[in-house]
């Protein structure tokens, strides 16, 4: 009986999140963590996901509290201007953006399955930001 309740009791699971490669430290990143693969990388669709902002100086490393264990990705949007939104020029990104496991990035954003990976307990994941112009 006391191993069910120190089960149940457990905190959610933390992954610590690094991010490299950041051009300046202008603005915030914006964090998206999610486990739903229609809502990747744009979390707006997904009630249950985390979202955040960090200050950029502050985004060498930083905690996001997953609500339980699960299979999630994770989006990083370098918003150099605190507009809230990843600003683009002719259909390319002006801002960084990076994910989970670092896919390699053709046309478009990758898919859930390229950038997801399983949270059973406290973990680590380093984002390299990627820019396009």
């Amino acid at each position: 009986m006391a191993l069910l309740l120190m089960a149940a009791s457990a905190p959610p699971p933390t992954v610590e999140v690094s991010v490299i490669g950041l051009r300046n430290t202008k603005g915030q990143i914006l964090v998206c963590l999610t486990t739903n693969p229609k809502a990747f990388p744009d979390c707006s669709k997904d009630k249950g996901a985390v979202r955040m902002a960090v200050k950029a100086v502050d985004a060498g490393d930083f905690l996001i509290h997953a609500p339980a264990a699960g299979t999630y990705a994770i989006a990083v949007v370098h918003d150099e201007n605190s507009n809230n939104k990843l600003d683009v020029a002719i259909f390319l990104p002006k801002e960084g953006f990076g994910f989970s496991r670092n896919p390699a990035i053709t046309v478009g954003p990758p898919s859930f399955k390229s950038a997801s990976f399983a949270v059973t307990g406290d973990m680590r994941q380093s984002i390299k930001m990627k820019y396009m112009l």
